[in-house]
Order: structure tokens, then sequence, then C-alpha cells
């Protein structure tokens, strides 16, 4: 069996967001998709070691923000390759409260969804959520799974539902961040950046990166 012909998929880049006793809490979620239009549907999944899946099950609510390619990807490094559990992703993040969600700043469209059903399967849950408030924020072109691996160079969370581990052999030395798995290849050589470069994916500083 060929599992790269499952690659040629599309999928998108959204932040999935909800509440803990109050306070906002998200992770990225690549694999969301409209069900039905009237009323309007959409699943998403979610993988049950993201603290995010805890508190969408216990709320019976959650949002998907839409990224545009102009998003800035450490909204992605932040929200995908850091827990909530310990780590307030909202601390630092600009957000607005939309159909009584947090919805962070920087996307291209929501939805505010309540949960009306869900499939369970090994690793994740696919929750069915009724679309009751949602809105286009702005006119920019939205971020493909694609267009984030390709152009942004970014990497996929072990988390993802669509992960796959990647091959350890490289065809030349490259620096790669231990956090979110970004790849420098930069015309400046790693050693040169000055010292307050930052990952580009993820925002943490160069003592994160690995010479492989």
């Amino acid at each position: 069996m060929n599992e790269s012909a499952l690659f040629k998929l599309s999928y998108g880049v959204y932040l999935c967001t909800g509440w803990n006793e109050g306070e906002p809490v998200g992770c990225v979620a690549n694999s969301a998709m409209q069900i039905t239009s009237k009323p309007a549907t959409v699943a998403v999944s979610i993988n049950k070691k993201n603290f995010t899946h805890g508190c969408i099950a216990r709320t019976g609510h959650f949002a998907i923000t839409m990224l545009a390619e102009d998003s800035d990807p450490m909204l992605i490094g932040k929200f995908g390759f850091r827990t909530a559990a310990d780590f307030d992703k909202f601390a630092d993040t600009p957000y607005r409260v939309r159909g009584k969600m947090p919805i962070p700043d920087g996307g291209l469209a929501y939805l505010c969804c309540k949960v009306v059903g869900s499939m369970d399967t090994p690793t994740h849950t696919v929750f069915l959520g009724e679309v009751y408030d949602c809105d286009v924020l702005r006119s920019a072109k939205p971020m493909t799974y694609a267009y984030y691996h390709e152009v942004l160079k970014g990497k996929t969370s072990a988390n993802a539902p669509t992960f796959a581990a990647e091959s350890e052999a490289a065809a030349h030395e490259v620096w790669v961040c231990t956090l979110c798995g970004y790849e420098y290849s930069g015309d400046i050589p790693f050693e040169e950046l000055p010292d307050d470069w930052v990952c580009p994916i993820c925002g943490v500083g160069k003592e994160y990166f690995q010479k492989r």
C-alpha cells in the first residue's frame, strides 16, 4: 500500500479554540470540512492528547479560525507545538470574543459551533458541530496545508491526524528547531545569525536549534 496517496488529499490550516473554566485554549487543526449546508455543520478532527480536546468534550462548543497565507506563522508554532496544559497560548495573542468563543486576531474567517455529534477513533475524536455564528474577517488567500509545508517550510505536529514520520536522511547539514521542526535554510550561515534571531514558526531562540 502506497500511503503517499493520502498526501494528495487537500487540507487547510486552522486554529480550533474553546474555553477551559473561563480561560481561552486552542490548538492547530488541519482536518476540518463542511458536512451539510442546512443546517450548516462542520467536522473537525482533534487528537485526544490535545488539551483542547477535553475542553471541547466538556463544554460542547468549539470555534474554527481559518488562517490566511499572510497570517503570522508564529500562530501555528504557538498553537500547534505547545500544550495549553502548561502554556498560556493566549497570554500575548490578541483575540476577540465572537459568538461567545475566543477568536485569535490575524485569521481570515471564523466559525462558532455547538457539538451535535462525534465519531471516536483510537487516537482522535471527530467532532461534528452545528455552526451558529460565522463571519469573514478580511480579504486574503486561505492558507493550505501544502502552502504551510512548501512555502513556509513548516513541519507537522505529531498530534496531527495527517502526521507521518519523515526521513532522518538529509542531503546537507541543516539546523532544526527542536520545538516545531522548522529547518533553517537562509543564505546567512546559522552561526552568524544575530543573537536575537528567533524561529519564524514558533518564536523560540537559537538555543533551541540543533545541527543535523
